[in-house]
């Protein structure tokens, strides 16, 4: 009796164990997934920015204005 206790005992702290990892491994992927999307809307917003931009930018005579 004693031993089968033990047993369930060490069972069930395998197991939280087991879970704790799974719980973490799932928040590691979903941080991960949350940093990609961060990234691509911050790509999207400069690439817009810059379309916007880029008329009022003529990177052959940024400096001219200042020579003169």
């Amino acid at each position: 009796m004693l031993k089968e206790q033990e047993l369930n005992e060490i069972q069930t702290e395998v197991f939280d164990i087991l879970v704790s990892y799974d719980v973490e491994e799932k928040n590691r992927r979903k941080q991960h997934a949350s940093k990609r999307l961060l990234e691509a809307r911050r790509a999207i917003e400069r690439r817009r920015e810059e379309k916007e931009l880029s008329p009022f930018i003529d990177d052959e005579s940024w400096f001219d204005d200042e020579e003169e």
